[in-house]
Protein backbone atom coordinates (compact mmCIF):
# COMPACT_ATOMS: atom_id res chain seq x y z
CA UNK A 1 0.00 0.00 0.00
CA UNK A 2 1.43 3.03 -1.05
CA UNK A 3 0.91 6.47 0.80
CA UNK A 4 1.06 9.39 -2.29
CA UNK A 5 0.78 12.86 -1.29
CA UNK A 6 -3.03 13.71 -2.47
CA UNK A 7 -3.86 10.51 0.19
CA UNK A 8 -1.97 12.09 3.00
CA UNK A 9 -3.43 15.53 2.35
CA UNK A 10 -6.78 13.67 3.06
CA UNK A 11 -5.92 12.16 5.92
CA UNK A 12 -4.90 15.30 6.90
CA UNK A 13 -8.24 17.04 6.17
CA UNK A 14 -10.50 14.37 7.62
CA UNK A 15 -8.55 14.48 10.53
CA UNK A 16 -9.62 18.18 10.47
CA UNK A 17 -12.93 18.09 9.69
CA UNK A 18 -13.61 15.41 12.89
CA UNK A 19 -11.15 16.70 15.37
CA UNK A 20 -13.19 15.75 18.22
CA UNK A 21 -14.13 12.39 17.15
CA UNK A 22 -10.49 11.75 15.89
CA UNK A 23 -8.90 13.31 19.13
CA UNK A 24 -10.98 10.93 21.16
CA UNK A 25 -10.89 8.11 18.92
CA UNK A 26 -7.04 8.36 18.98
CA UNK A 27 -6.94 8.46 22.73
CA UNK A 28 -8.96 5.25 22.98
CA UNK A 29 -6.02 3.64 20.59
CA UNK A 30 -3.69 5.52 22.78
CA UNK A 31 -4.90 4.74 26.54
CA UNK A 32 -5.54 0.60 24.95
CA UNK A 33 -1.95 0.30 24.00
CA UNK A 34 -0.27 2.42 27.10
CA UNK A 35 -2.67 -0.32 29.03
CA UNK A 36 -1.12 -3.22 26.95
CA UNK A 37 2.88 -1.84 27.72
CA UNK A 38 2.37 -0.62 31.27
CA UNK A 39 0.59 -3.97 32.42
CA UNK A 40 3.01 -6.52 30.34
CA UNK A 41 6.39 -4.43 31.93
CA UNK A 42 4.44 -4.10 35.30
CA UNK A 43 3.87 -7.38 35.66
CA UNK A 44 7.07 -7.99 34.68
CA UNK A 45 8.73 -6.40 37.31
CA UNK A 46 6.55 -7.06 40.15
CA UNK A 47 7.79 -11.10 38.85
CA UNK A 48 11.07 -10.24 39.18
CA UNK A 49 10.66 -8.94 42.34
CA UNK A 50 9.04 -11.69 43.96
CA UNK A 51 11.10 -14.15 42.61
CA UNK A 52 13.86 -12.15 44.25
CA UNK A 53 12.55 -12.86 47.09
CA UNK A 54 13.15 -16.48 47.21
CA UNK A 55 16.76 -15.92 45.06
CA UNK A 56 19.56 -18.55 46.62
CA UNK A 57 17.05 -21.22 47.35
CA UNK A 58 17.32 -24.61 45.71
CA UNK A 59 13.51 -24.91 43.33
CA UNK A 60 13.64 -28.53 44.65
CA UNK A 61 14.53 -28.74 48.26
CA UNK A 62 12.30 -29.56 51.08
CA UNK A 63 12.69 -29.42 54.78
CA UNK A 64 11.58 -31.81 57.68
CA UNK A 65 11.20 -31.06 61.61
CA UNK A 66 9.24 -32.81 64.13
CA UNK A 67 6.15 -32.07 65.80
CA UNK A 68 3.59 -33.54 68.45
CA UNK A 69 2.15 -37.13 67.11
CA UNK A 70 -1.34 -36.77 66.55
CA UNK A 71 -2.34 -40.68 66.50
CA UNK A 72 -1.31 -43.05 69.45
CA UNK A 73 1.43 -46.27 68.37
CA UNK A 74 2.69 -49.04 69.89
CA UNK A 75 2.39 -48.40 73.45
CA UNK A 76 3.01 -44.31 72.48
CA UNK A 77 0.53 -42.12 73.93
CA UNK A 78 -1.14 -39.20 71.15
CA UNK A 79 0.87 -35.57 71.54
CA UNK A 80 4.25 -37.40 72.27
CA UNK A 81 6.72 -34.66 71.83
CA UNK A 82 10.08 -37.04 69.91
CA UNK A 83 13.34 -36.01 67.68
CA UNK A 84 15.14 -36.53 64.75
CA UNK A 85 18.84 -37.57 65.09
CA UNK A 86 21.83 -37.64 63.21
CA UNK A 87 21.12 -40.95 61.58
CA UNK A 88 18.23 -39.80 59.91
CA UNK A 89 20.59 -37.85 57.39
CA UNK A 90 21.89 -41.30 56.57
CA UNK A 91 18.25 -42.93 56.46
CA UNK A 92 17.06 -40.20 54.02
CA UNK A 93 20.78 -40.32 51.72
CA UNK A 94 19.81 -43.87 50.68
CA UNK A 95 16.83 -43.61 48.94
CA UNK A 96 17.53 -43.59 45.23
CA UNK A 97 16.05 -39.75 44.26
CA UNK A 98 18.28 -37.83 47.17
CA UNK A 99 20.74 -35.85 46.59
CA UNK A 100 22.10 -33.31 48.98
CA UNK A 101 20.74 -33.53 52.78
CA UNK A 102 22.28 -32.03 56.16
CA UNK A 103 21.03 -31.37 59.21
CA UNK A 104 20.98 -27.98 61.30
CA UNK A 105 20.97 -27.00 64.95
CA UNK A 106 20.07 -23.37 66.26
CA UNK A 107 19.90 -21.24 69.08
CA UNK A 108 18.19 -18.00 69.11
CA UNK A 109 18.27 -14.95 71.34
CA UNK A 110 22.31 -14.65 71.39
CA UNK A 111 24.21 -11.59 71.67
CA UNK A 112 27.53 -11.46 69.70
CA UNK A 113 30.45 -9.54 71.33
CA UNK A 114 33.22 -7.64 69.38
CA UNK A 115 35.08 -5.36 72.38
CA UNK A 116 32.53 -3.10 73.64
CA UNK A 117 30.06 -3.67 70.74
CA UNK A 118 26.77 -5.72 70.79
CA UNK A 119 24.30 -7.50 68.42
CA UNK A 120 21.79 -9.56 68.59
CA UNK A 121 22.34 -12.68 67.36
CA UNK A 122 21.19 -16.40 66.08
CA UNK A 123 23.97 -19.35 66.38
CA UNK A 124 23.56 -21.84 63.85
CA UNK A 125 25.21 -25.59 63.25
CA UNK A 126 25.60 -25.99 59.44
CA UNK A 127 27.53 -28.44 56.90
CA UNK A 128 28.87 -26.81 54.02
CA UNK A 129 27.11 -28.52 51.72
CA UNK A 130 24.14 -26.69 53.50
CA UNK A 131 25.37 -23.60 50.87
CA UNK A 132 24.10 -25.58 48.33
CA UNK A 133 20.12 -25.86 49.76
CA UNK A 134 20.62 -21.55 50.68
CA UNK A 135 23.15 -19.82 49.15
CA UNK A 136 24.95 -17.53 51.87
CA UNK A 137 26.49 -15.51 49.79
CA UNK A 138 30.17 -15.14 51.02
CA UNK A 139 31.31 -11.51 50.81
CA UNK A 140 34.71 -11.68 52.49
CA UNK A 141 36.71 -14.33 53.66
CA UNK A 142 35.03 -18.35 53.17
CA UNK A 143 32.39 -20.63 53.91
CA UNK A 144 32.71 -23.17 56.84
CA UNK A 145 34.90 -26.28 55.25
CA UNK A 146 35.13 -30.05 55.98
CA UNK A 147 37.96 -29.21 58.17
CA UNK A 148 36.42 -27.36 60.54
CA UNK A 149 33.81 -29.90 60.40
CA UNK A 150 36.38 -32.83 61.40
CA UNK A 151 38.46 -31.06 63.47
CA UNK A 152 35.47 -29.05 65.51
CA UNK A 153 37.21 -25.49 64.93
CA UNK A 154 35.90 -22.66 66.68
CA UNK A 155 35.45 -20.41 63.88
CA UNK A 156 32.44 -18.55 61.97
CA UNK A 157 30.86 -17.27 59.34
CA UNK A 158 28.98 -13.66 60.47
CA UNK A 159 25.76 -12.37 58.86
CA UNK A 160 26.16 -8.47 57.15
CA UNK A 161 23.93 -7.25 59.97
CA UNK A 162 26.48 -8.36 62.93
CA UNK A 163 29.14 -6.98 60.71
CA UNK A 164 27.88 -3.54 60.63
CA UNK A 165 26.75 -4.00 64.12
CA UNK A 166 30.66 -5.13 65.21
CA UNK A 167 32.79 -3.56 63.01
CA UNK A 168 33.75 -0.23 61.35
CA UNK A 169 32.83 0.63 57.89
CA UNK A 170 35.50 -1.07 55.13
CA UNK A 171 36.99 -2.79 58.54
CA UNK A 172 38.47 -6.55 57.90
CA UNK A 173 36.75 -8.62 59.95
CA UNK A 174 38.64 -11.44 59.49
CA UNK A 175 40.68 -13.55 61.67
CA UNK A 176 39.27 -11.30 64.69
CA UNK A 177 37.35 -13.19 67.57
CA UNK A 178 34.02 -12.53 68.68
CA UNK A 179 32.55 -14.11 71.97
CA UNK A 180 29.05 -16.14 72.01
CA UNK A 181 27.42 -17.38 75.00
CA UNK A 182 31.54 -17.11 76.56
CA UNK A 183 32.69 -18.77 73.80
CA UNK A 184 35.30 -17.04 71.06
CA UNK A 185 34.73 -18.06 67.30
CA UNK A 186 37.06 -16.77 64.77
CA UNK A 187 35.53 -15.01 62.12
CA UNK A 188 36.34 -16.75 58.97
CA UNK A 189 33.74 -14.85 56.47
CA UNK A 190 31.30 -12.82 56.17
CA UNK A 191 27.98 -13.71 53.77
CA UNK A 192 24.79 -11.62 52.84
CA UNK A 193 21.74 -13.95 51.42
CA UNK A 194 20.48 -12.09 48.25
CA UNK A 195 16.61 -13.22 48.74
CA UNK A 196 14.03 -12.50 51.91
CA UNK A 197 12.69 -16.06 52.42
CA UNK A 198 15.31 -17.10 55.51
CA UNK A 199 15.11 -20.77 57.15
CA UNK A 200 15.86 -20.67 60.95
CA UNK A 201 16.04 -17.06 61.53
CA UNK A 202 17.25 -14.21 59.61
CA UNK A 203 20.83 -14.69 57.72
CA UNK A 204 21.64 -11.13 58.17
CA UNK A 205 21.67 -11.32 61.95
CA UNK A 206 23.52 -15.35 62.10
CA UNK A 207 26.66 -16.71 63.50
CA UNK A 208 27.59 -19.93 61.32
CA UNK A 209 29.65 -22.14 63.20
CA UNK A 210 30.62 -26.09 62.44
CA UNK A 211 28.16 -28.56 63.11
CA UNK A 212 30.72 -30.58 65.01
CA UNK A 213 31.64 -27.80 67.08
CA UNK A 214 27.76 -26.65 67.72
CA UNK A 215 27.32 -30.18 68.81
CA UNK A 216 30.31 -29.87 71.68
CA UNK A 217 29.17 -26.42 72.46
CA UNK A 218 25.56 -26.81 73.35
CA UNK A 219 25.54 -30.40 74.64
CA UNK A 220 23.09 -31.90 71.98
CA UNK A 221 24.10 -35.18 71.25
CA UNK A 222 23.04 -36.41 68.54
CA UNK A 223 19.50 -34.92 68.09
CA UNK A 224 19.40 -32.64 65.21
CA UNK A 225 16.23 -29.74 64.79
CA UNK A 226 16.23 -29.64 61.20
CA UNK A 227 16.81 -31.66 58.01
CA UNK A 228 17.36 -30.11 54.66
CA UNK A 229 17.66 -32.19 51.57
CA UNK A 230 17.22 -31.58 47.69
CA UNK A 231 16.60 -33.78 44.93
CA UNK A 232 18.03 -35.14 42.29
CA UNK A 233 17.34 -33.67 38.57
CA UNK A 234 14.15 -34.99 37.29
CA UNK A 235 12.54 -35.61 40.61
CA UNK A 236 9.47 -34.16 42.25
CA UNK A 237 9.28 -33.57 45.79
CA UNK A 238 5.74 -33.93 45.75
CA UNK A 239 5.70 -37.51 44.32
CA UNK A 240 8.40 -38.88 47.08
CA UNK A 241 7.33 -36.94 50.00
CA UNK A 242 5.28 -39.81 51.71
CA UNK A 243 8.23 -42.18 51.02
CA UNK A 244 10.64 -39.23 52.87
CA UNK A 245 8.10 -39.45 55.49
CA UNK A 246 7.66 -42.97 55.79
CA UNK A 247 11.25 -43.36 56.25
CA UNK A 248 11.13 -41.37 59.14
CA UNK A 249 8.00 -42.08 60.85
CA UNK A 250 9.51 -45.90 60.72
CA UNK A 251 12.67 -45.08 62.05
CA UNK A 252 10.92 -43.37 65.26
CA UNK A 253 7.64 -45.29 65.71
CA UNK A 254 5.11 -43.08 64.25
CA UNK A 255 2.11 -44.24 62.61
CA UNK A 256 2.04 -44.36 59.68
CA UNK A 257 -0.99 -42.19 59.34
CA UNK A 258 -0.38 -39.64 61.13
CA UNK A 259 -0.53 -36.05 59.30
CA UNK A 260 1.10 -33.86 62.07
CA UNK A 261 3.98 -35.60 63.74
CA UNK A 262 6.25 -35.02 60.51
CA UNK A 263 6.33 -31.63 58.91
CA UNK A 264 7.63 -31.31 55.66
CA UNK A 265 8.25 -27.59 53.82
CA UNK A 266 8.10 -28.43 50.10
CA UNK A 267 9.27 -25.19 48.31
CA UNK A 268 9.05 -26.80 45.31
CA UNK A 269 5.97 -26.60 45.31
CA UNK A 270 5.83 -23.03 46.47
CA UNK A 271 7.76 -21.85 43.47
CA UNK A 272 5.75 -23.84 41.46
CA UNK A 273 2.47 -22.28 42.74
CA UNK A 274 4.28 -18.64 42.21
CA UNK A 275 5.02 -19.53 38.60
CA UNK A 276 1.15 -20.55 38.00
CA UNK A 277 0.52 -17.66 39.45
CA UNK A 278 2.31 -15.29 37.48
CA UNK A 279 0.78 -17.48 34.44
CA UNK A 280 -2.65 -16.40 35.49
CA UNK A 281 -1.51 -12.38 35.90
CA UNK A 282 0.18 -12.72 32.57
CA UNK A 283 -2.55 -14.15 30.95
CA UNK A 284 -5.15 -11.22 32.31
CA UNK A 285 -3.13 -8.76 31.51
CA UNK A 286 -2.93 -9.75 27.90
CA UNK A 287 -6.99 -10.02 28.37
CA UNK A 288 -7.15 -6.36 29.76
CA UNK A 289 -4.69 -4.86 27.52
CA UNK A 290 -5.83 -6.90 24.19
CA UNK A 291 -9.62 -6.03 25.55
CA UNK A 292 -8.96 -2.10 25.68
CA UNK A 293 -6.90 -1.72 22.44
CA UNK A 294 -9.75 -3.43 20.65
CA UNK A 295 -12.54 -1.03 22.03
CA UNK A 296 -9.80 1.58 20.72
CA UNK A 297 -9.84 -0.17 17.35
CA UNK A 298 -14.08 -0.36 17.52
CA UNK A 299 -13.72 3.74 17.95
CA UNK A 300 -11.69 4.00 14.67
CA UNK A 301 -13.70 2.05 12.93
CA UNK A 302 -16.78 4.31 14.16
CA UNK A 303 -15.63 7.49 13.11
CA UNK A 304 -14.77 5.94 9.71
CA UNK A 305 -18.21 5.07 9.14
CA UNK A 306 -19.13 8.43 10.12
CA UNK A 307 -16.47 10.08 7.88
CA UNK A 308 -17.84 7.62 5.07
CA UNK A 309 -21.17 8.91 5.29
CA UNK A 310 -20.23 12.69 5.53
CA UNK A 311 -18.78 12.01 2.36
CA UNK A 312 -20.54 9.87 0.76
CA UNK A 313 -21.05 13.03 -2.26
CA UNK A 314 -17.28 13.09 -2.20
CA UNK A 315 -16.87 9.91 -2.74
CA UNK A 316 -19.30 9.42 -5.47
CA UNK A 317 -18.33 12.52 -7.73
CA UNK A 318 -14.54 10.57 -7.38
CA UNK A 319 -16.01 7.50 -8.65
CA UNK A 320 -18.07 9.44 -11.13
CA UNK A 321 -14.67 11.22 -12.60
CA UNK A 322 -12.86 7.70 -12.95
CA UNK A 323 -11.56 7.11 -9.39
CA UNK A 324 -10.85 3.17 -9.35
CA UNK A 325 -12.72 1.30 -6.10
CA UNK A 326 -8.96 -0.21 -5.10
CA UNK A 327 -8.21 3.65 -5.00
CA UNK A 328 -11.26 3.94 -2.55
CA UNK A 329 -9.70 1.22 -0.45
CA UNK A 330 -6.71 2.63 -0.19
CA UNK A 331 -7.59 5.95 0.76
CA UNK A 332 -9.89 4.71 4.17
CA UNK A 333 -7.51 1.67 4.51
CA UNK A 334 -4.91 4.85 5.15
CA UNK A 335 -6.99 6.75 6.88
CA UNK A 336 -7.13 4.29 9.36
CA UNK A 337 -4.11 2.68 9.92
CA UNK A 338 -2.16 6.54 10.27
CA UNK A 339 -4.96 7.05 12.81
CA UNK A 340 -4.41 3.85 14.61
CA UNK A 341 -0.77 3.80 14.44
CA UNK A 342 0.28 7.58 15.29
CA UNK A 343 -1.86 6.98 18.32
CA UNK A 344 -0.43 3.66 19.36
CA UNK A 345 2.84 4.65 18.62
CA UNK A 346 2.31 7.91 20.83
CA UNK A 347 0.85 5.36 23.73
CA UNK A 348 3.90 2.68 23.29
CA UNK A 349 6.65 5.78 23.97
CA UNK A 350 4.25 6.97 26.95
CA UNK A 351 4.58 4.08 27.99
CA UNK A 352 7.78 3.45 28.13
CA UNK A 353 8.58 6.53 29.71
CA UNK A 354 6.67 5.37 32.87
CA UNK A 355 8.17 2.30 33.05
CA UNK A 356 11.28 3.74 32.66
CA UNK A 357 10.51 6.57 35.62
CA UNK A 358 8.97 3.54 38.05
CA UNK A 359 12.35 1.40 37.45
CA UNK A 360 14.47 4.37 38.32
CA UNK A 361 12.68 5.65 40.71
CA UNK A 362 11.00 2.88 42.72
CA UNK A 363 13.18 0.38 42.51
CA UNK A 364 16.47 1.81 41.84
CA UNK A 365 17.07 -0.46 38.81
CA UNK A 366 17.44 -3.22 40.41
CA UNK A 367 14.61 -5.02 38.43
CA UNK A 368 13.68 -4.32 34.95
CA UNK A 369 10.27 -3.13 34.13
CA UNK A 370 10.71 -2.15 30.47
CA UNK A 371 9.58 -4.00 27.46
CA UNK A 372 11.85 -5.77 25.22
CA UNK A 373 12.10 -4.76 21.35
CA UNK A 374 10.68 -7.66 20.24
CA UNK A 375 7.68 -7.13 22.39
CA UNK A 376 7.69 -3.39 20.64
CA UNK A 377 7.79 -4.34 17.52
CA UNK A 378 5.30 -7.10 17.95
CA UNK A 379 2.57 -4.06 19.65
CA UNK A 380 3.88 -2.20 16.10
CA UNK A 381 2.32 -4.99 13.87
CA UNK A 382 -0.78 -5.67 15.68
CA UNK A 383 -1.15 -1.61 15.91
CA UNK A 384 -0.97 -2.20 11.80
CA UNK A 385 -3.31 -5.35 11.55
CA UNK A 386 -5.79 -3.50 14.12
CA UNK A 387 -5.53 -0.20 11.90
CA UNK A 388 -6.63 -2.34 8.63
CA UNK A 389 -9.68 -4.34 10.42
CA UNK A 390 -10.91 -1.27 11.90
CA UNK A 391 -10.80 0.50 7.77
CA UNK A 392 -12.21 -2.74 6.57
CA UNK A 393 -15.72 -2.50 6.80
CA UNK A 394 -15.85 1.86 5.50
CA UNK A 395 -13.56 0.91 3.32
CA UNK A 396 -16.03 -1.36 1.17
CA UNK A 397 -19.15 0.60 2.45
CA UNK A 398 -17.24 3.32 0.84
CA UNK A 399 -16.55 0.99 -2.09
CA UNK A 400 -20.33 0.37 -2.81
CA UNK A 401 -21.52 4.13 -3.09
CA UNK A 402 -22.25 4.66 -6.76
CA UNK A 403 -21.40 8.00 -8.31
CA UNK A 404 -25.24 8.51 -9.58
CA UNK A 405 -27.45 8.14 -6.41
CA UNK A 406 -24.38 10.40 -4.31
CA UNK A 407 -24.76 12.74 -6.76
CA UNK A 408 -28.74 12.56 -7.14
CA UNK A 409 -28.69 12.48 -3.14
CA UNK A 410 -27.33 15.27 -2.87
Amino acid sequence: MRFDRDIFEEILITITRNRTRSFLTAFGVFWGIFMLIALIGGGQGMQQMMQSQFEGFATNSGFIWPQQTGEPYKGFRKGRWWSMDIDDVARIKKLDEMDVVTPTITRWGKNAIFQEKKSNAIIKGLYPDYNKIEELGIIKGRLINDVDIREGRKVCVIGDRIYENLFEQDADPIGKYIQVDGIYYQVVGVSKSNGNMNIQGDNAESVIIPFTTMQKAYNVGRNIELLCFTVKPGVVVSEIQDKIEGVIKEAHLIAPNDKQAVMLLNTEAMFSMMDNLFTGIRILIWMVGLGTLLAGAIGVSNIMMVTVKERTTEIGIRRAIGARPQDILQQILSESIVLTTVAGMMGISFGVMVLQLAETILVAGRFNFQVSFGMAVGTCILLIVLGVLAGLAPAYRAMAIRPIEAIRDE
